[in-house]
């Protein structure tokens, strides 16, 4: 069960984009207070933590009413990681600045910016892989783990830029995506598998 703890919490730690999250968090809260900027990366972790609540638990019965099988859904997400992947690689193009009093905590940080297409399909894959009690209690422990350590990054992301620079952000955003595109292939090969299997 450890290592399915472990497997399940890098896989959806990186999935969230941690380092592509917070470059747009800082170019949207850019101006805002210290104490701005905690309530609203308090905000957006609660908010992700909700919404992946909400997937993981329905994959099943999405599954079911559009009769759609695992590995098609498999495929499906590999192909959208894939695309989130290039993004990042290439460099994303920037948010645009919040308007005075918006709450962009919700959208567009938390959807569709951290948990966005890609991430979703990969929520209601890793919902719909896990059986029993036990495995899914572990798999969801994970994934609110991995959540928590975004929130965290959000939450520390001043004392973050100071360290690793707009450059370093960079840098590690497209490392991100090259694990993404690795990610995304194994989970496209996993579907074909399924198919001829």
């Amino acid at each position: 069960m450890s290592g399915l703890f472990i497997n399940t919490f890098i896989k959806f730690f990186f999935l969230l984009t941690p380092f592509f999250l917070l470059t747009t968090f800082l170019s949207m809260t850019r101006g805002m207070d210290v104490t701005q900027k905690k309530k609203i990366a308090v905000k957006v972790t609660l908010s992700m933590i909700v919404i992946c609540i909400i997937l993981f638990h329905i994959g099943n019965q999405i599954f079911a009413v559009f009769g759609i099988t695992l590995d098609s859904f498999r495929i499906g997400t590999g192909i959208l990681l894939i695309l989130s992947a290039i993004t990042l690689v290439q460099g994303p193009r920037g948010m645009q600045a919040p308007a005075e009093g918006e709450d962009i905590s919700v959208v567009p940080l938390a959807i569709p910016v951290a948990v966005g297409p890609a991430t979703i399909g990969a929520l209601l894959v890793m919902g719909g892989e896990l059986s029993g009690i036990n495995e899914k209690a572990v798999g969801l422990s994970a994934i609110v783990t991995a959540l928590l350590c975004v929130g965290l990054i959000l939450f520390l992301s001043g004392l973050i830029e100071r360290i690793v620079k707009v450059r370093g952000l960079t840098i590690l955003s497209k490392i991100t995506g090259l694990i993404l595109a690795a990610l995304a292939a194994q989970m496209i090969m996993t579907g074909i598998a399924g198919f001829l299997g």
